[in-house]
């Protein structure tokens, strides 16, 4: 899947058995980077079939299946991380905290402390191109499990995101939207965006196409996880007197078991 935005083309790249990372090109300065590795295999076909070379490759959070790949993949490339996972993550290049702004394929990115899946995960937030790399954080219809970070925590985190221009392309770093849909219509059957939503979901994977990238204002309005302040989703659910991040953590808790 190819998006061209702002002299930058986007190009999403399944690996493993549900992950994506993400190529972004400069097709100006030939600069290219890789938004997390899970496997080099089909990134290294989709750069040698492309004829681009890794200038950066950016890591949102520590955990193999986002990071597995890179030592094959790294060669001269600039490895950035999050400054507080540089602990955990492989050997970083340039390690950065939020309010960080790089330079990556021409473009101004911003860094977000986004905790909650992991307590150092980041997402990397490139406006001028409409693109939002937020890793295992914020997922299209979903959000990460609660692995390290705390409810409150990933309930910040998704605020922070939710905030971004609803123009914005939400890149998340699997293929879970069709299992997200389904619960997602079980907590809010009478929303009509969400009806609409799952029909285009189930088309595009009966089809064998990723529905990732997702639009951060069809995250707003068909997100359960980042509803948890939506006074009409609390009343359906019977949780309108707790705090919205008490809601957020029944909404995570249900999800594990669904």
């Amino acid at each position: 899947m190819t998006n061209t935005s702002s002299h930058v083309e986007l190009v999403t790249v399944p690996c493993l058995r549900d992950n994506y990372a993400f190529l972004v090109h400069n097709h100006t300065t030939g600069d290219t980077a890789l938004i997390d590795a899970p496997e080099a295999s089909p990134i290294a076909v989709e750069l040698a079939r492309r004829n681009w070379r890794l200038t950066d490759i950016l890591l949102t959070h520590h955990h193999d299946d986002h990071v597995g790949g890179l030592a094959a993949l790294r060669g001269d490339a600039r490895v950035i991380g999050a400054k507080a996972d540089a602990h955990r993550l492989p050997p970083l290049d340039l390690a950065v905290a939020e309010g960080d702004l790089l330079q990556i394929c021409g473009q101004t990115t911003h860094v977000i402390d986004v905790p909650g899946h992991t307590v150092g995960h980041i997402a990397f937030h490139m406006p001028d191109a409409g693109f939002a790399f937020t890793g295992d954080s914020l997922m299209a219809l979903g959000c990460g499990r609660l692995f390290e970070g705390t409810p409150a925590q990933m309930w910040e985190s998704l605020q922070k995101l939710r905030a971004l221009p609803g123009e914005t392309q939400i890149c998340s770093g699997h293929e879970y939207t069709e299992s997200n849909a389904r619960f997602a219509v079980s907590l809010d059957p009478d929303n009509p965006d969400l009806t609409l939503r799952m029909k285009a979901i189930e088309t595009a994977r009966a089809a064998g196409q990723p529905t990732v990238p997702s639009g951060l204002e069809d995250e707003r309005r068909t997100n359960p996880f980042l509803r948890a302040d939506d006074a009409g989703l609390k009343a359906h659910l019977g949780l309108q007197n707790l705090p919205d991040d008490e809601v957020f953590a029944q909404i995570r808790a249900s999800k594990d078991k669904f």
